[in-house]
């Protein structure tokens, strides 16, 4: 088989699996708590990562000096991204979290012009600009709830979670492998997730069969195996191209909600994300290399989506 030319199916597999799994938190969450589910979600894909890891044939052993980068982005892109997602998405639509969170590669490039003086050019800056147009235009109609503008809120932080992460982990992913960093973080952010897990304990209830599918569709298919598929996607294509198959992702989850859940964007909601999707596609697309979230979530991204 020519793994080539299959890594475009790979990404596109990754990005709808990190799509779908708005809808799948937007259920879940109404039944287990939002911490409760990051913490069941992290430690199925905990376990199914080293069979994945030994199904491609990589080594999940990292250096000692690593650990302590990798615990820290653990915190970031499952504990905290996962909390903060996890919450937003039981105040907002499966499809306005997407649409938030499907602005981190465009947040990640801003980011890198303030922090590392890389200059992204007059197209990133033309694509930033109507991304958050876009996303103006999708707030403005419920900013004046209290419960959508926490929501907002909530989402707007998750995103900037996520850029931290990516940030913070950079150096540590070029040299463990991103399938091992996926796992070591996978695990110490469970591990964080379980104290807040445990602050939940009162409003545990007995699972029902679709919710525990959907623990395990989340933490096997949309953190363990899209990962790996993305993880796959870079090695072949390369970072700047597999990141375009992380622009699917909320317009996978639009179409999905609309579908699935019968949600309906408002026509002002929907022109915006229009907009912050081309944004996003404009500043991200043409040769930009970055370091492309892949949430857990996406995310990331937590991906974000948690």
């Amino acid at each position: 088989m020519n793994h080539k030319r299959v890594a475009p199916l790979y990404g596109l597999i990754a990005g709808s699996l990190w799509g779908l799994s708005f809808l799948s938190i937007k259920v879940t969450v109404a039944v287990l708590p939002p911490m409760t589910l990051a913490a069941a979600r992290s430690l199925v894909a905990s376990a199914a990562l080293p069979l994945i890891a030994w199904c491609a044939g990589a080594r999940l052993r990292v250096a000692a000096r690593d650990l302590p980068i990798l615990v820290l982005g653990g915190l970031l892109n499952i504990t905290f991204y996962f909390c903060l997602t996890n919450h937003g998405l039981a105040l907002l639509s499966a499809s306005e979290c997407a649409l938030i969170i499907g602005l981190v590669p465009v947040a990640t490039v801003l980011a890198e012009r303030v922090f590392l003086g890389i200059r992204p050019g007059a197209r990133a800056y033309a694509g930033a600009l109507l991304s958050f147009l876009g996303v103006a235009l999708i707030v403005a109609r419920r900013l004046s709830l209290s419960g959508p503008a926490l929501g907002y809120a909530l989402m707007a932080g998750a995103a900037m979670v996520f850029v931290a992460y990516i940030f913070a982990t950079r150096a540590v992913s070029g040299r463990c492998g991103l399938l091992q960093t996926t796992f070591w973080q996978t695990l110490f952010g469970m591990l964080g997730c379980l104290p807040l897990a445990l602050l939940e304990v009162r409003a545990w209830r007995a699972p029902s069969a679709a919710v525990t599918l959907n623990v395990i569709f989340l933490g096997l298919f949309c953190s363990a195996v899209a990962s790996w598929l993305y993880v796959s996607t870079i090695s072949l294509l390369g970072g700047a191209r597999a990141s375009v198959f992380v622009n699917l992702m909320p317009v996978v989850a639009v179409a999905a909600a609309y579908f699935i859940l019968g949600e309906r964007l408002g026509g002002l909601q929907l022109a915006g994300g229009v907009v912050a999707v081309g944004g996003v596609y404009l500043a991200t697309v043409p040769g930009r290399k970055v370091q492309a979230p892949f949430p857990s979530a996406a995310p990331s991204l937590g991906d974000p989506g948690e």
